[in-house]
């Protein structure tokens, strides 16, 4: 007794008939299916081809498209050719023309004679499937899909929608109980012909003709009423994609698939002429007899298909892109926003590295141009100054910077003269350390020596903005760390917050502050504030100063310790 295999086969037709000249010439006889969509004189060729073997037929053919019933058809018309043609045959091992037998046929023979009276073909209730792509689980047993999803999607779609609608339910034929599966089985010829010959087959088969994707489920649903062992599972190697699209396997998979210990995979690139070179190959090096185990390569294609959908964190790929929320972390490692601090001190950025060792920009976002440290006008990645090509695009800009500075980390300023459309961006992002100084906008203010009535309009309008950005980072959807102080809060004692500051961003230094950066002279600060005030304009950011007693910073110098005995 052997094992018999029928192919399916519509393109890269040379390749089948290497694949079926392989397994007639090893003693195992071959009926192929040839899509009928397929030209005469391609589908001439391969019967010329395989000609000389006698143990090769070729069976009726059927349009084969995706989704309909006709690969049901094409996989009945190659069976029943196999089991009349050849009584020797005891397992019929359905196959596509773009598989590729993993170990010798020997092997397999060997494996199946051990196991005469098993049928191995994946069938598992809709209640237990989360493989189906689509939302159609049972539904597509209960509804009627006469339109192809492909070429006719928004038919199909629209007849769906109306049998929901009108809660159309189709009568499921007595003792059928839907599974689904792999289509691509083992069964056994006591299996295959009871299907075949099934007394209700007629039936059945008109119920299965209008069911979605019936190749997964005509086989997989029968074979529980016939069938007496039943391992649910393909000894086929098939992998799919999280779009429920199959893996293609190419050159550089040649030792994950001899790893995987199946005897057939698919799909196989067409030209993958070192895969069929090595499997086909008559001395192949024989491995150790094993039980077939897809499982061993799941972790690497679970790892695939992980970054296939997230990527890297921070990394925004052509595939995701488009999709808001697909990415894997909004930047790719933590960085730091200051708001008000360069307001407050004098060459705040140029303290802030030496104390931080990190690297300090100005504010990136500002409207003249990008304020990069050290004024560099082209920055890691070839990222310009210019305003306008930051402003096009301000979170790619953003994202673009702490990817190509990874292992270094980011710290600017920002404020309400800046441009305000990474706001929710930034709030949202575990990686944003983000210390605001609420009001600090007001001291260039103070100190510029412009029309009051000017300085008025503008404070109204900083204050709203930067109210709206403050409402922001408070908000309970925000990710990032934050920190806010108020003015008056901020200068009665810059030390502590500075150092929390610097714990942060360093916390392995471990470093203690002797002494802050120069702070801007804040005398009479109070009274401008109250000016504001008399013309019309409530500050209310910049906390308590009270008018005519302005407030005394403490110290910015520590003593040295010394010891009392």
């Amino acid at each position: 007794m052997t094992v018999g295999f029928v192919m399916l086969c519509h393109t890269a037709l040379d390749r089948a008939a290497q694949v079926a000249q392989h397994w007639a010439e090893r003693g195992c006889p071959v009926v192929i299916h040839v899509d009928r969509r397929v030209s005469k004189g391609l589908f001439a060729k391969l019967q010329a081809d395989l000609a000389p073997l006698k143990n090769i037929r070729f069976c009726g053919r059927h349009a084969c498209e995706w989704g309909t019933w006709g690969i049901v058809a094409a996989s009945q018309e190659g069976a029943t050719v196999m089991l009349r043609e050849f009584p020797e045959v005891r397992h019929v091992y359905l196959a596509s023309g773009s598989c590729l037998p993993l170990r010798p046929v020997e092997e397999l023979v060997a494996y199946l004679d051990e196991r005469p009276k098993t049928d191995f073909i994946e069938s598992v209730t809709t209640e237990d499937v989360g493989w189906t792509v689509g939302g159609l689980d049972f539904e597509r047993f209960t509804l009627r899909f006469p339109f192809s999803w492909r070429k006719q999607r928004v038919l199909f779609d629209i007849y769906v929608w109306l049998q929901r609608q009108v809660r159309f339910r189709r009568r499921i034929p007595a003792d059928v109980v839907p599974h689904l599966g792999s289509q691509w089985w083992c069964l056994t010829r006591r299996t295959l012909s009871a299907i075949l010959e099934h007394p209700e087959r007629s039936t059945i088969d008109t119920y299965f003709q209008k069911v979605w994707i019936p190749d997964e489920s005509y086989f997989q649903t029968l074979v529980r009423q016939v069938s007496s062992t039943v391992e649910s599972r393909s000894l086929t190697l098939s992998k799919f994609d999280f779009q429920g699209k199959p893996h293609i396997f190419y050159d550089d998979h040649l030792q994950l698939l001899r790893r995987s210990d199946c005897f057939v995979a698919r799909k196989i690139w067409p030209e993958a002429d070192k895969l069929y070179a090595a499997f086909l190959s008559n001395d192949r090096t024989r491995q150790a007899a094993a039980e077939p185990n897809p499982g061993k390569i799941d972790r690497l294609f679970a790892k695939a298909v992980e970054r296939r959908t997230k990527g890297r964190p921070g990394l925004y790929m052509q595939s995701r892109l488009p999709n808001e929320n697909w990415e894997n972390g909004r930047t790719a490692g933590p960085y730091s926003v200051f708001s008000g601090f360069s307001d407050v001190f004098e060459n705040f950025e140029i303290w802030l590295s030496k104390a931080g060792g990190t690297r300090v920009h100005g504010h990136l976002f500002s409207p003249d141009r990008v304020h990069y440290a050290g004024g560099e006008t082209v920055y890691n990645g070839a990222m310009s100054d210019s305003a306008a090509l930051r402003d096009y695009d301000p979170k790619n800009f953003l994202t673009s910077l702490i990817w190509n500075t990874r292992g270094e980390r980011q710290c600017f300023q920002f404020g309400p003269h800046d441009n305000q459309k990474l706001n929710w961006f930034m709030a949202m992002d575990a990686n944003a350390q983000i210390s605001v100084i609420s009001g600090a906008w007001a001291v260039p203010l103070f100190h510029s020596n412009r029309n009051f009535g000017e300085i008025r309009v503008e404070a109204a309008r900083l204050q709203k903005i930067e109210q709206e950005y403050l409402n922001i980072i408070r908000s309970a959807y925000a990710k990032s760390r934050v920190r806010i102080w108020s003015l008056a809060e901020f200068v009665e004692n810059p030390m502590e917050p500075l150092q929390t500051i610097i714990d942060e961003i360093g916390p392995r230094q471990g470093r203690r502050l002797t002494e802050a950066p120069r702070m801007a002279d804040l005398v009479g600060f109070g009274q401008f504030l109250q000016n504001l005030r008399n013309q019309g304009m409530q500050p209310v950011l910049m906390g308590d100063f009270p008018v005519g007693d302005d407030p005394k910073p403490k110290s910015t110098r520590r003593g040295r310790p010394y010891l009392v005995k």
